[in-house]
């Protein structure tokens, strides 16, 4: 069997000396390549410590190479170990998502100041044994080894001296025994160390494996025949089993040493000068409670829970209650314990009485120093503001601005008392609370208040200098008031008299340019007065420059009321005077000699106009006239409509004349004219319209003519079908709109909609919507050939009339529309038979009318 001192010596240390953490992390490195033994020892050391933490969260892993691979238990292993919270996992099943979760790991315990060497993601997830076996060691390094500390020795160095010191009274701890030692120093009651064997190292191996496993809470992390057999068992096997002893047995004293090593620095009272620092202090007592206190607590609640389980499998096992040595037992550490949080409870509530007195000083101290450079920034300046000579070279105006500052720097004096008595209540204050820093504060605290004596005679100085320059402005401050009453109305006069006198004017007729001659010659006569005003003016400014020179008054400047410059009035007025009148009478002579030609030219072509627009209008009203009496024959219609056009042809020139005369009014401009309500473009409208219908009409008398000798129409046909046309035309447009012509086809007998809609396509085929005189002759001459005969007309009225030999006019309104009835009583000569009443009508008269006595 082998020594495991031994071994620990030879492995553990170098010639040289005690190895650091960081040294024995890089032998993993230079021993990737391990031996076959030391490997499966490894594989089932490490898997079990593993295990031996993970249960804590439900779990556990079968395969240390394959059940790391996807990052997920190494990332909850290292939170059961550490007590903290990684990163959240990524939950796919992807290379990539295995290889981000390893990396967060791994992350991890580089956080913690471990160097990684040659231990990458990718081989882990690979499942690399050797690497991810180095990383279990590098793991079980940090979190169960590296805080071993006996003697002022650490780490591997300490846990080696812990076995020598424990196992020290024992003789032959070789041969399996050094395990069993190390539990009977410790619980004695589990094992009869008197009765093992010296030659059955197996035996003693499994023995103490057992009652770790059972006693202990120690899983079985080796294989006696694997130690036993092997040359030179696995060192890092063996010391992360043995790290599993020390945790188990050192706890309490651990334990108890640290609470003995925490309670003096809790009860420590000493204060501190500064804020900074006692916050300090507040930020390790709270560090304390979030980091170091804890896993103490962890620890407390893990002891006394090993304890009662040890006492219950002890007595389950009818073996003795197990005792700890004085000072080590349970109720040891919660006495330990409740010194400790009474301690930790006090030092809580002197931090923070001692801060509340500290945030008291630092307040103050803060408020002091707001307001000194408050006050001192409000004062800087000051003193030489009080001391300027500014009020020598002043106007009265700045003066007396001057003086209403001065008041308001005053009344801000004033009003800066309360914030200097203040300040040096504060500095009392700091001084009767031991300020560290007074001296600073009174010395500053002392300047303040010189200096605000010295601020208050200056300011009394400077207001008797103020006072004092005021009253020796007054008398010039007046005359220069007057002088920009005055003077101000009278400039504004000047200046509208120029824009006035600048001013465009646009007129259209004599009686407007006469009106602005007559208002310039008022304004002319008004400048006399004005003259001595100007002298007036001026005369106050040669008052000013004389008071200023009897009394050695040297002026600061201009006027204060005013910009305007005895200069400038001058100036203004010449060249109202000497220029712009002249021009302006000028202009509106001009205007006036214009506006005289253009009211000649408006005369003359009213003159012309007021006699052709009246002519146009008779001539219009003849031609439509003889379009519809037809006195005379056709062939005497179109002579005498003839004779008519050559007169309205040799009345051109007249026309000719009035465009001639319209050009030279457009060219003047002129836009209106009073003289006459004609335009040119209203006549030259009526002159074109009164050619076109003297044209049109004797077209239709032609096509009339040309219309009867066709259809061999008489002269008393065309003239019924006039007498018709004409009374239809209620309008006497000279064409029949549709409803006048539908009332025409009603008087005819026609009805219906239909029958009139397609009588109307055929009289007006281009939709026009109305008729012609030449289209109704037409239709009349193609219907009269299908009408009715006399004797079928006289007997239509006979039946309307009931046998009898007249009609009366209230019948036929009852039994015919009223255009056809109205039509037949035009035409209708009263009855003057024996059987006759009153309103009889003659329907024979009727018939004789329409169709004459020789068809009767």
């Amino acid at each position: 069997m082998v020594d495991y001192h031994a071994a620990n010596n030879q492995s553990l240390y170098s010639a040289g000396g005690q190895q650091t953490y960081m040294e024995q992390e890089n032998d993993w490195d230079r021993d990737l390549l391990l031996d076959p033994a030391w490997e499966k020892q490894q594989r089932k050391t490490f898997t079990a410590w593993c295990n031996s933490h993970l249960r804590k969260a439900g779990t556990q892993i079968e395969n240390i190479e394959e059940d790391f691979r996807d990052g997920l238990k190494l990332m909850l292993l290292l939170e059961v170990i550490s007590g903290e919270r990684l990163p959240k996992p990524e939950r796919g099943k992807m290379r990539v998502h295995k290889i981000n979760n390893v990396n967060k790991a791994l992350d991890f315990i580089a956080s913690k100041g471990v160097k990684l060497v040659s231990i990458g993601a990718e081989e882990i997830v690979d499942g690399n044994a050797k690497m991810t076996l180095g990383m279990i060691w590098t793991i079980i390094l940090r979190f169960a080894i590296q805080d071993i500390s006996v003697e002022e020795t650490s780490a591997k160095e300490g846990l080696l001296l812990w076995c020598q010191r424990k196992t020290a009274p024992y003789k032959n701890v070789n041969d399996g025994l050094a395990f069993n030692a190390l539990i009977h120093r410790h619980r004695p009651e589990l094992i009869d160390y008197d009765k093992l064997r010296k030659d059955d190292p197996v035996t003693n191996l499994n023995n103490a494996f057992e009652v770790a496993e059972r006693y202990l809470d120690i899983p079985k992390m080796l294989d006696a025949e694997d130690i036993v057999n092997t040359a030179r068992p696995d060192e890092k096997a063996i010391m992360t089993y043995v790290s599993s002893f020390y945790h188990a047995f050192s706890g309490a004293q651990k334990l108890l040493e640290w609470i003995r090593r925490t309670i003096p620095w809790l009860e420590n009272r000493a204060p501190e000068k500064t804020m900074t620092e006692m916050q300090q202090k507040l930020e390790d007592f709270r560090d304390y409670r979030r980091v170091h206190k804890p896993p103490k607590v962890q620890e407390k609640c893990q002891l006394e829970i090993n304890f009662n389980t040890l006492q219950t499998k002890l007595r389950l096992s009818n073996r003795p209650a197990f005792m700890p040595s004085e000072g080590r037992m349970v109720s040891d550490i919660n006495g330990a314990w409740h010194k400790l949080e009474g301690a930790e409870k006090g030092y809580e509530e002197w931090l923070l009485n001692e801060i509340r007195r500290l945030e008291r000083l630092d307040h103050l101290a803060e408020k002091f120093r707001q307001k000194a450079a408050i006050h001192e920034s409000w004062t800087d300046g000051k003193e030489a503001m009080l001391t300027q000579k500014d009020y020598e070279t002043a106007s009265l105006s700045e003066i007396k601005a001057l003086l209403k500052k001065h008041e308001a720097f005053e009344s801000d004096l004033a009003a800066h008392q309360d914030r200097v008595e203040q300040i040096a209540a504060i500095a009392q204050e700091l001084n009767e609370l031991d300020y560290y820093d007074s001296p600073s504060v009174n010395a500053r605290c002392q300047k303040i208040c010189e200096q605000w004596d010295a601020l208050g005679s200056l300011t009394q100085s400077r207001r008797e200098s103020l006072e004092r320059t005021e009253k020796q402005l007054e008398s010039i401050d007046e005359l220069y008031l007057e002088y920009a009453k005055r003077a101000a109305p009278f400039n504004n006069w000047m200046e509208g008299a120029m824009e006035d006198l600048q001013d465009m004017f646009i007129v259209h007729n004599i009686e407007e340019i006469q009106g602005l001659i007559t208002a310039h010659d008022q304004f002319k006569s008004t400048l006399p007065e004005a003259n001595k005003e100007r002298e007036a003016i001026q005369a106050i400014q040669a008052e000013v420059q004389k008071i200023a020179q009897y009394n050695g008054i040297k002026l600061a400047g201009n006027n204060p009321y005013t910009t305007i410059t005895p200069q400038s009035i001058d100036k203004k007025w010449e060249k109202v005077r000497s220029q712009l009148v002249p021009q302006r009478d000028q202009a509106l002579q001009e205007e006036l000699a214009r506006q005289q030609s253009n009211d000649h030219l408006r005369r003359q072509f009213a003159n012309q106009a007021n006699m052709i627009g009246p002519w146009i209008q008779n001539k219009m009203a003849e031609i439509g006239r003889i379009s519809i009496e037809m006195n005379g024959t056709l062939e005497d219609q179109l002579t005498h409509l003839r004779q008519y056009e050559q007169s309205i042809i040799e009345y051109k020139p007249n026309i000719d004349q009035l465009e001639g005369d319209h050009q030279l009014i457009q060219e003047a401009l002129i836009f209106d004219n009073k003289y006459t309500a004609y335009t040119m473009e209203h006549l030259r409208v009526g002159w074109e319209q009164l050619l076109t219908t003297i044209a049109r009409t004797i077209n239709e008398i032609e096509n009339q003519i040309l219309t009867r000798d066709a259809k061999g129409i008489s002269q008393e046909q065309l003239h019924e079908y006039r007498t018709s046309f004409n009374h239809f035309d209620k309008d006497h447009s000279g064409v029949l709109q549709a409803e006048e012509f539908k009332a025409c086809l009603i008087s005819l007998g026609y009805d219906g909609d239909a029958e009139f809609a397609r009588i109307m396509g055929i009289v007006d085929p281009n939709n026009s919507g109305a008729v012609t005189f030449q289209a109704f002759i037409d239709f009349m001459s193609r219907e009269t050939t299908d009408t009715d005969t006399a004797d079928q007309v006289i007997a239509s009225f006979k039946i309307l009339a009931g046998d009898k030999n007249y009609i009366t006019a209230e019948e036929l309104r009852r039994e015919l529309p009223p255009d056809q009835a109205e039509y037949c009583i035009a035409r209708m000569a009263p009855y003057t038979g024996p059987d006759a009443v009153p309103g009889a009508l003659d329907y024979m008269s009727f018939s004789t009318a329409l169709y004459g006595e020789s068809d009767l």
